[in-house]
């Protein structure tokens, strides 16, 4: 059973950045993929970005030329690099990865204000 563990959230003014950081209890580099999903109150969680366990990432067109997401198998981490901050961005933002099984692990979440 892999634990992911969040951090980096914060109360940021708007226009600026903030870096996520996502660490597995185990191995990821079998995993299929790795991403990023955020949930504001009252609305759905959603998908913010992603990456292929051949790097190749994808993104909400909400945050595209934003956010960067990236992944260091050897670290067992995936970051996201959050910039040009809006105060829409203010949600929960919530690890996900899913190994070969298809099984998806979550992370606990880490709160991201945007506000001045």
């Amino acid at each position: 059973q892999v634990q992911l563990a969040e951090s980096g959230g914060g109360l940021v003014q708007p226009g600026g950045s903030l870096r996520l950081s996502c660490v597995a209890s185990g191995s990821i580099s079998s995993f299929l993929s790795m991403g990023w999903y955020r949930q504001a109150p009252g609305k759905q969680r959603e998908s913010v970005a992603a990456i292929t366990s051949v790097g190749i990432p994808n993104y909400a067109d909400s945050v595209k030329a934003r956010f960067t997401i990236s992944r260091d198998n050897a670290k067992n981490t995936i970051w996201l690099q959050m910039n040009s901050l809006k105060p829409e961005d203010t949600a929960i933002y919530y690890c996900r990865m899913m190994d070969r099984n298809f099984r998806a692990y979550w992370g606990q979440g880490t709160q991201v204000t945007v506000s001045s």
